[in-house]
């Protein structure tokens, strides 16, 4: 299983290798786009008693639906889909493993 906070819950589910990569990458470009949490660096921020390794930050990449048009284009256009594809990603994975 790979271990993903999403919702500020953890789950341990089994989850298919290309979806852990793009979740990966989309964290990756939306600490990139977001500001910085109480203006500290997103990694040191998130790992700042436990280090943080194999684990996607879901309520971080649920800031991709707030991003302006232009910004979810661009970051969509990085990951190689569309800015509704990344949405619908969003949800599936919100609805399957959140409830």
């Amino acid at each position: 299983g790979i271990n993903a906070e999403y919702g500020k819950q953890w789950y341990q589910r089994r989850v298919r290798g290309e979806d852990i990569d793009f979740f990966q990458h989309l964290e990756m470009h939306m600490r990139n786009e977001s500001s910085p949490i109480c203006g500290r660096d997103h990694l040191a921020y998130r790992s700042s008693y436990v280090p943080v390794k194999g684990v996607v930050d879901g309520d971080l990449c649920e800031v991709y639906n707030s991003l302006e048009p232009a910004k979810r284009r661009a970051v969509a256009s990085e990951l190689d889909r569309q800015p509704g594809e990344v949405s619908k990603k969003l949800e599936d994975m919100r609805t399957t493993y959140a409830f």
